[in-house]
């Protein structure tokens, strides 16, 4: 009778462990995507991958789960942190798998839903595939990505959420990437001081204010508000590094005439994620000024905008910094939408004792 009561209990035990799992009956929670007034409508496309909260919540799990890695231990965040806009945090190239370095810096995650292709090149087309690049490449994270599904699948946790997201527990890497996607659409940074200047909440300081006139003029062409950049590519006249001998654009294209062009990198958080660069060469904002400058390189590709140089001050500059770093948004880096999972969470539980 014992044994009988105990295999009941056992029964049981596992039909609410199951029942736990795998919720019936609860539809995802929609999320609407808010757009910041005054800012242009987004390209990414939602209709292909609502938000929801569910799936937020997993794409934040596998955000910051090393197991999309060969080892473990380069998980996306490791290079895109959020305490610097979720850049690599003074690192001009990332440590990757096997004590490689990645060949280029890794760039600020902001305002993805703007953006219109990715990678440093423009690569990659769209958001949802974006992280199959990382994740695949040998000097990253080295992973492949039936690897990567194999371990979630290992995972009873990753059923529940897959489930909560998506309707059903089955996990494929369509899902994982748009799960991804839609936790780092979230990451909407519109609240610097010079957001509340542009919505009347704030004031710019004289120096603040002088900068914000002098870069309208002279840098808002490639860098144009809100978004601070127009994600063209371009070639800013920078002499190629002899070891990585990266030509940028025409990795891609093949065209001899994007040799050595790079995306215009948003300006937004730029106080907080040096170095700067496709692969991190400057260090701080005076040497990217001193580039602009005095250390413009031409070649036929060079951006017609930079063949005489740009023409800055050292009054000028100070003026600058000043109103770059207005665009530092501080409750974009404490957000707590996108803090690493605590360590009683149950994903991280179970990878850390397994």
């Amino acid at each position: 009778m014992n044994i009988i009561k105990t295999i009941l209990f056992i029964a049981a035990s596992l039909f609410l462990l199951t029942a736990w799992l795998i919720p019936k009956g609860k539809k995802p929670t929609p999320i609407k995507f808010i757009v910041p007034k005054g800012w242009p409508k987004p390209v990414y496309n939602f209709k292909n991958n609502p938000l929801t909260e569910e799936g937020v919540a997993l794409g934040k799990q596998l955000f910051y789960d090393g197991r999309l890695s060969k080892d473990g231990n380069f998980p996306c965040a490791s290079c895109h942190q959020q305490i610097v806009a979720f850049a690599n945090y003074e690192h001009n190239l990332s440590h990757g798998f096997n004590n490689a370095f990645t060949t280029r810096n890794a760039p600020a995650l902001q305002n993805l839903a703007w953006q219109t292709s990715f990678m440093h090149d423009g690569g990659i087309p769209l958001l949802d595939l974006q992280p199959l690049g990382p994740i695949t490449n040998d000097h990253e994270m080295a992973e492949t990505m039936e690897n990567v599904i194999a371990k979630l699948n290992a995972d009873t946790a990753y059923h529940k959420l897959f489930y909560q997201a998506f309707g059903s527990d089955t996990i494929t890497s369509q899902r994982m990437l748009k799960a991804l996607s839609q936790f780092m659409l979230m990451m909407v940074s519109s609240n610097s001081k010079y957001d509340k200047v542009m919505r009347g909440e704030a004031t710019f300081i004289l120096p603040e204010q002088l900068g914000y006139d002098i870069f309208m003029k002279k840098c808002a062409s490639c860098h144009p508000p809100p978004l601070f950049t127009d994600y063209s590519f371009r070639n800013i006249g920078l002499p190629v590094e002899k070891h990585l001998n990266d030509l940028g654009r025409m990795i891609v294209t093949g065209n001899n005439s994007d040799s050595l062009k790079f995306r215009v990198p948003s300006l937004r958080n730029i106080e907080l994620t040096n170095p700067y660069g496709h692969d991190g060469r400057f260090f701080s904002l005076y040497n990217v000024f001193e580039h602009d400058r005095h250390g413009i390189v031409n070649s036929p590709t060079l951006d017609s905008s930079l063949i005489n140089g740009v023409s800055i001050s050292n009054y000028e500059e100070g003026q600058l910094t000043a109103f770059l770093y207005t665009l530092t948004d501080s409750s974009f880096i404490t957000d707590k939408r996108f803090a690493p999972p605590f360590y009683n969470n149950p994903l991280y539980f179970n990878h850390q004792h397994k």
